[in-house]
């Protein structure tokens, strides 16, 4: 049976993991069932958006450790899908993170992989993987700090304390905070408005701020401008004046209209 799932409506697709007897915990056929559903929504020209989730109480548990000890291979390796198997992908389209319940230790890495966290406020995030002695080897020191600073990262990285969401959401980590069971419902309205917007343009903002780390000032000005470019040659931003023009977004409403 998989342990992954993939499903769309409309434009949203949910990738799901569905191991909640080990807490969603990853071992290697979920790693690669996980990069397989993303390569998926990647390839699907009418998923905008996918959110991530876990079947049941636990989005991930992160690594399945039993399943080391029970003599499964040891899959960190420099070449080819991650560990925890998406962690590795540039994708062009965002993926929001839908937590309830644990997203710790490589559950929290492939949470930072996301582009949005939204987490129900029983939700806990946390480098659980410390006490044990294994690894960040999903980008997690790497995204950690690189979104909520050098300093905040360190305190979590060094002592593998839990995070609440309230707290999640005051050092920048978590995007929205959603009542208990319902962080697939808010991830699903957020991936809705997300989706509603002109998708070249969006897309081409987002590559801009993900592509602009290691380069220069001057560099990441210039890749935002070619970037900037490409959306107005395809034509939506005429289309987009033009709507304005009719009336659209007058008296302040936000929103695809």
């Amino acid at each position: 049976m998989s342990s992954v799932s993939y499903e769309r409506t409309r434009h949203i697709a949910v990738v799901t993991i569905h191991r909640p007897e080990r807490r969603n915990a990853v071992d290697a056929a979920t790693a690669t069932e996980l990069a397989d559903a993303f390569r998926r929504f990647e390839a699907d020209d009418e998923a905008f958006v996918a959110i991530l989730q876990g079947e049941g109480n636990s989005f991930c548990a992160g690594a399945d450790l039993k399943a080391l000890t029970e003599g499964e291979r040891d899959r960190v390796r420099f070449h080819g899908d991650a560990p925890m198997g998406p962690t590795r992908m540039h994708l062009s389209k965002p993926v929001i993170a839908a937590i309830e319940g644990h997203a710790v230790a490589g559950g929290m890495e492939l949470a930072l992989w996301c582009d949005l966290r939204v987490m129900a406020e029983t939700a806990l995030l946390g480098i659980f993987c410390r006490r044990f002695g294994v690894p960040l080897v999903d980008g997690g020191t790497v995204r950690l700090a690189r979104l909520i600073g050098q300093s905040r990262a360190m305190d979590l990285i060094l002592t593998g304390r839990p995070v609440t969401a309230s707290e999640a959401m005051t050092m920048g980590l978590a995007n929205r905070v959603a009542p208990p069971g319902q962080a697939l419902l808010a991830a699903t309205a957020l991936a809705e408005e997300v989706a509603a917007f002109p998708q070249t343009c969006l897309r081409n903002d987002r590559m801009s701020v993900l592509e602009q780390w290691g380069m220069s000032e001057e560099e990441a000005m210039r890749n935002e401008l070619q970037r900037g470019l490409a959306t107005l040659a395809g034509g939506e931003t005429l289309e987009g004046a033009t709507r304005f023009a009719q009336g659209a977004g007058r008296h302040g409403r936000f929103g695809a209209e």
